[in-house]
């Protein structure tokens, strides 16, 4: 496995999947505080509102990330820690929270990656329309300006808006993730919002920061489950609306032809397609899709992909899929900034044995595969810089709440103790190695 001789190895977290403390030092309402409360949203009834216990553990997970070897750490901003209704005051105590974190992250050797926006929207903008409205897109800037004043000079990355795709189309198109709307192509001004509010962040944050900026959008290949037209054709539909709805206006400054918004400013995409320091991919699995009936709300229905083992999630393991999407980027878009996976990991319910032992081979298998993928995506010549793993801990995972752990270390979420799982020294061991021995 040949990896670039700086290349970052790190891990990934989000604010509401591992912070709690969601009654704390003036954090506001946000819409998954909301969604949560719902009945039947949630697989097992469960919330964020303890998960890890993050706010108050910080310096246990720090040493977790020193004992690991961490190169880079993403974290994401929890925008209700910092306008709690998503304008108006600053909420200082959470503002000194990240300051703190990022303080010792740099002191640890450790280079911070900040998230400004993965998914939990301030629950007074969701009311006002949320993401289907502008002005949730220009309240954003002036977060994203808050949080660069403060701490530009030492985050060394930034991801404005965590996978834009997922977070509009399954929580503004469909109804799995938070706010739920179920509004189909109606949600479509809900993609522009998301891609503005990622162009007003970069204006902000080049204003204010010294760190890269990128992206972190969910890329998946998709393939026909057929050799049939029909089934290509909806394999083509899938791909332009899940990948290149959100790339090509960030890596070629326009919409793919027929999706253009009607809501788009004269400046617009001038803003989402400034140029960016990286492009940050989360990768997890291919889809496999055939043609809808007549009369059916999309052109597509998902198949899977049969053939493959699958993890816990019965998201199929295809390490082959991350080089295709990395190799694709590198193809489709001819100014395409270097890479960093910002996400890849499997969901394995292997627990402590009698031993105290997480002996998760499962998920030493799937990040060995997926980083042999990487290397072959920069044997065919693409500039893939970073790897982050997700996720430092087990922890809520959305819709399905406590039932999936895609962690590297077992969080036993009735006692909050932290066990490192054997991928955890798996890891750890790969950092070591490639450190004292890339070329």
């Amino acid at each position: 496995m040949k990896l670039p001789r700086n290349f970052v190895f790190g891990t990934s977290t989000a604010a509401y999947q591992i912070e709690g403390a969601v009654d704390e030092d003036g954090r506001g309402r946000s819409i998954w505080d909301t969604f949560t409360a719902q009945p039947g949203r949630i697989a097992d009834g469960s919330s964020g509102a303890v998960a890890c216990d993050h706010y108050h553990r910080w310096p246990e997970d720090l040493e977790l990330l020193k004992r690991l070897g961490a190169g880079g750490y993403r974290f994401s901003v929890a925008w209700p820690r910092i306008q709690p209704t998503g304008s108006g005051p600053v909420n200082g105590p959470g503002l000194d929270f990240y300051d703190q974190l990022v303080d010792r992250l740099l002191e640890a050797g450790i280079a911070p990656m900040a998230t400004l926006y993965h998914w939990d929207l301030p629950q007074g903008l969701e009311d006002a329309g949320g993401w289907l409205m502008r002005d949730t897109a220009l309240r954003f800037g002036e977060y994203a300006a808050i949080v660069a004043g403060r701490l530009g000079d030492r985050v060394t990355h930034w991801c404005p808006v965590n996978e834009p795709n997922v977070m509009t189309l399954q929580g503004y198109a469909q109804t799995e993730l938070a706010p739920g709307r179920g509004l189909l192509f109606d949600a479509l001004p809900a993609v522009h919002h998301a891609l503005l509010a990622h162009g007003l962040a970069v204006q902000a944050i080049r204003a204010r920061g010294t760190g890269a900026v990128g992206t972190a959008t969910n890329h998946f290949p998709v393939w026909p489950a057929t050799g049939s037209e029909n089934d290509a054709a909806a394999a083509q539909a899938l791909d332009v609306l899940w990948n290149r709805l959100f790339a090509d206006p960030i890596l070629l400054g326009r919409y793919p032809e027929g999706l253009e918004p009607h809501n788009s400013g004269p400046d617009d995409l001038a803003l989402i397609g400034a140029p960016l320091d990286f492009y940050g991919v989360n990768y997890y699995n291919p889809a496999g899709v055939r043609a809808a009936p007549s009369g059916a709300p999309l052109p597509f229905e998902y198949t899977g992909v049969p053939g493959h083992p699958t993890t816990d999630f019965g998201w199929p393991v295809v390490p082959q899929g991350l080089t295709d999407v990395l190799v694709d980027l590198k193809d489709r878009y001819p100014h395409l900034p270097p890479v960093i996976v910002t996400e890849n990991g499997c969901s394995y319910a292997t627990g402590p044995d009698e031993n105290g032992v997480v002996d998760d081979q499962a998920r030493i298998d799937y990040l060995d595969a997926h980083l042999r993928a990487v290397a072959d995506a920069v044997d065919q010549g693409v500039d893939v810089r970073g790897y982050y793993c997700w996720s430092l801990l087990d922890n809520f995972e959305w819709a399905d709440g406590y039932t999936q752990r895609f962690g590297l270390v077992h969080v036993n979420f009735e006692t909050l103790v932290r066990t490192p799982k054997r991928s955890f020294a798996w890891y750890a061991e790969k950092i070591r190695a490639h450190r004292e021995t890339a070329p």
